[in-house]
């Protein structure tokens, strides 16, 4: 599934079928996109650049020295806040917590086997952010389910995210999350691509042959019309809840990858960014985001390394042209 979530979208998810559909919310069909300024950097709001090796750079330590932390809007059935501290009716709307304040300790980390764990209980919107700006990366980390649910997604599949070249100030979207493109963790969602407040790709993904269910096939060549038009399965990859599920994200320039457990699931291509006024400039770096939001879930070996040209198998199934590889 490839989404669009902007301010102008009232918060809610929509689902991107067809450039027309895009044209119809007011966003501009990638290829017609302008070209960027020569200050993007500056208009996007990066945050400083981290230096990257070939060598996995292991992200998570016991005092979660790579990270800072922004903590959104308690929703009302929150319980255990400080007294006076805002809360809102739908999680969202109101005065978000703030930069590292999260008095529930939503965000801890625990040690397993000898290694750090991040738990996060998702009782409050927030995300952990990386101090540092990646660009050109191989990012991986494994992901598990835990119990708890929490409004307003009680009723609603567990939920989490991360979130990657992301710029721009804290709370672009739902007084949370900065603008950023989203590799979807949720159950049976797994990889797929969400658009934060004001971001935008060409995407092509994985789908099942609608006369063989069984098997999903690949179609790098597709159009969102003809992907959309064919029934989406998500899940296929993924492991049973409390076991550990590989997520991988491949980055290069204006292209990503994303992977789940071994199998390509989201290939990107042209991905942008709307600095203001229908302007829309390249967007090939960023800060990570790791998502609290309404379910409890753990990372673990979570870490990144320099990346210079895509794996022959990823390539090979994504067919990248020469001239968008060379962007980068």
């Amino acid at each position: 599934m490839i989404y669009c979530v902007c301010d102008f979208c009232c918060g809610k998810k929509w689902l991107l079928l067809a450039p027309v559909f895009l044209f119809l919310l007011g966003l501009p069909v990638l290829s017609m996109a302008a070209d960027a300024p020569a200050d993007t950097e500056s208009k996007l709001g990066l945050a400083p650049a981290g230096t990257l090796s070939p060598e996995w750079k292991p992200l998570l330590d016991a005092t979660l020295s790579n990270w800072e932390l922004w903590m959104g809007v308690p929703h009302k059935t929150v319980t255990g806040l400080p007294p006076g501290t805002p809360v809102s009716e739908d999680g969202h709307e109101g005065t978000p917590l703030g930069l590292n304040n999260d008095p529930l300790h939503v965000f801890t980390i625990q040690t397993d086997s000898g290694e750090p764990v991040l738990h996060i209980t998702g009782q409050i919107f927030g995300g952990l952010t990386t101090l540092n700006s990646y660009s050109n990366y191989h990012f991986r980390c494994q992901v598990r389910w835990g119990q708890l649910k929490w409004e307003p997604k009680l009723k609603e599949k567990r939920d989490s995210g991360i979130l990657y070249h992301c710029t721009g100030p804290h709370g672009a979207f739902w007084k949370v999350w900065k603008r950023c493109l989203e590799f979807q963790v949720q159950e049976a969602d797994m990889g797929d691509l969400y658009c934060l407040s004001g971001t935008n790709a060409d995407a092509t993904v994985q789908h099942h042959d609608p006369k063989d269910p069984g098997n999903r096939s690949y179609d790098p060549a597709g159009t969102l019309e003809k992907v959309g038009g064919l029934p989406h399965l998500r899940g296929s990859f993924e492991v049973p809840n409390g076991e550990w599920n590989t997520l991988e994200l491949y980055t290069l320039g204006q292209t990503s990858v994303a992977v789940v457990n071994g199998h390509v699931d989201m290939v990107l291509r042209n991905t942008m960014a709307n600095i203001g006024n229908n302007r829309w400039v390249p967007l090939s770096s960023g800060q990570i985001q790791l998502q609290s939001e309404g379910a409890e879930i753990e990372y673990r070996r979570v870490e990144i390394q320099a990346l210079k040209e895509y794996p022959p198998e990823i390539q090979a199934i994504s067919k990248f042209t020469p001239a968008e590889l060379a962007a980068h």
